[in-house]
């Protein structure tokens, strides 16, 4: 049963709102036997009048008056689909002419959002991302509909959150689903200066919303919500291993004080050092990271600074050094101890067989020699050749074209550098074709930003510049690693289902489809 109410408003540009409801016409309200109760309600487009006379706004510019109409109605299943009431709140906001009408206009749907109970402000109901602290909690009723209440500390999200409530209250599963953070872009509603994180309330609150209904929903149906990711979850309490994989990892935080005592002892006696990669199992990092309390010449880092790390430990008087890592590490270990000057330093393998790598590989092929004569025969080429090929690769290289090695940490500045110093240069980045599109989408990405924000990624470029060398900045097609080419639709997949509302990163080696999720959290200042 529906009863119509008319409410006479005076919304504050600020803070408060004010309204009386005629006694004659109280809205129905409804509890549920629920842990949270839910007050059934719906929003209607709430379109404004003023008044041609003298209004309240006319004497106080703090406030401006409004005549709206709203529907209050018991619960049953819902008759206006998510659809149509999106496109209600479109049409309400879009026939406000100006941005401070429609910031007027979330202010006084903050006034009406039911309140909140003080018992489910708990951590377990917060939203994250937001720049203001917010509050969801959801059912699944008995007509298998959507019932959500929310919160906040601020005004502004609070009226975001009461449109989301308008359109998804009492909706279906699906239809929250349905639901994208494109569609409410035509809100076009956003305060001068923070865009960015109105962008990010109104995604982060709907994929909340969408996050519980899925729970609700699997637990309806007496399915497991979902078998997250293997990982480790770090508080102040101490840590939490979830999934057998990282029940493992925990073991070896807390490796066998013998067997690193032993390790100690040899490492002291022999004047080894230590290098390893990050990608060396959990159990080696353990036992290593304990280690290095009583050793300080163990260090666990990137290919790049392994070799760096390894002239320190020179410099400090070890004798010899062990990398544990794959054969180009070992070569650029070898390589950089030589170039200081550490050449009675012995370098030490893990293995005495091959120990390969799939970039490397790539990059030693005929048809990433191909590619380097395509690029000597293309004027004002420089080649900038991934830190994870071998030095045979990387000086054959260099007697074709000019070549310079980088790692995922500085390629970005390397090219940007390179073509802010050459002009009409030509950048020939390989072998991996992951990472030289991802770059490509990157570099492409900058073209809409300002110039200022451009110019903290690199001072000596604008639009006009990063436009300008795209067509110059060339990838080679045909390389991969094995291990990051795992992490493409699938995963994302996942992620989209289970961690719709986790801080995201991402490799620059990643498949696109992986760096393009990343790239749209970082959009939302969430990654």
């Amino acid at each position: 049963m529906e009863s119509s109410v008319t409410i006479s408003v005076r919304a504050s540009s600020y803070y408060s709102s004010h309204f009386s409801v005629s006694p004659s016409t109280t809205p129905k309200r409804r509890l549920y036997s629920h842990k949270t109760h839910y007050s059934s309600f719906s929003f209607r487009s709430l379109n404004s009048m003023h008044s041609d006379s003298k209004s309240i706004s006319s004497i106080n510019p703090k406030y401006s008056r409004f005549s709206c109409s709203a529907v209050a109605f018991s619960p049953s299943p819902t008759t206006e689909l998510v659809g149509g009431k999106l496109q209600h709140l479109i049409n309400e906001f879009q026939s406000l002419p100006g941005s401070i009408d429609r910031v007027k206009r979330v202010l006084h749907y903050a006034s009406i959002l039911p309140p909140f109970p003080d018992s489910s402000r708990i951590d377990s109901n917060r939203v994250m991302g937001c720049t203001a602290q917010v509050w969801l909690d959801a059912q699944l009723d008995h007509y298998g509909k959507m019932r959500f209440l929310t919160d906040s500390d601020s005004e502004i999200t609070r009226g975001f959150c009461a449109c989301l409530l308008s359109v998804l209250e009492g909706a279906a599963p699906e239809e929250v689903l349905s639901v994208k953070t494109e569609d409410l872009a035509a809100l076009k509603v956003g305060l001068p200066g923070g865009e960015r994180s109105r962008v990010n309330t109104w995604h982060n609150v709907l994929v909340s919303m969408q996050k519980r209904t899925k729970k609700l929903v699997a637990e309806r149906e007496g399915k497991k919500p979902f078998d997250p990711f293997p990982s480790l979850v770090i508080t102040s309490e101490g840590i939490q291993a979830k999934g057998s994989y990282a029940e493992a990892q925990a073991r070896y935080l807390l490796p066998d004080e013998s067997k690193v005592q032993e390790l100690v002892n040899l490492l002291k006696e022999k004047k080894i050092g230590v290098v390893a990669h990050f990608y060396m199992d959990p159990e080696v990092q353990g036992v290593l990271t304990a280690a290095q309390k009583h050793w300080p010449h163990i260090h666990i880092s990137d290919s790049l600074v392994m070799a760096d790390s390894a002239v320190k430990m020179a410099k400090d008087g070890c004798k010899f050094i062990t990398v544990l890592g794959v054969d180009f590490m070992s070569e650029n270990v070898r390589a950089i101890l030589d170039q200081a000057g550490f050449e009675e330093v012995g370098v030490y393998r893990m293995s005495k067989e091959r120990i390969g790598c799939s970039l490397a590989d790539a990059a030693s092929s005929p048809a990433y020699m191909n590619y380097l004569e395509a690029a000597s025969g293309s004027p004002h080429s420089l080649h900038v050749v991934y830190i994870n090929t071998s030095l045979e690769t990387k000086a054959y290289a260099h007697e074709l074209v000019p070549t310079i090695t980088c790692t995922s940490s500085n390629v970005v500045q390397t090219i940007l550098q390179a073509f802010a110093q050459i002009p009409d240069l030509n950048v020939w980045y390989g072998p991996d074709s992951y990472m030289g599109d991802n770059l490509a989408k990157l570099i492409q990405q900058m073209t809409l930003m300002t110039d200022d924000e451009i110019a903290e990624v690199h001072p000596a470029h604008n639009r006009d510049t990063i436009r300008a060398l795209l067509s110059r900045l060339h990838y080679y097609q045909d390389g991969t690693c094995i291990v990051h080419h795992l992490f493409g639709y699938e995963v994302v997949d996942r992620i989209n289902e289970i961690y719709c509302d986790a801080f995201l990163t991402a490799h620059l080696e990643v498949p696109g489809e992986m760096f393009s999720l990343a790239m749209e959290a970082k959009r939302r200042e969430w990654g």
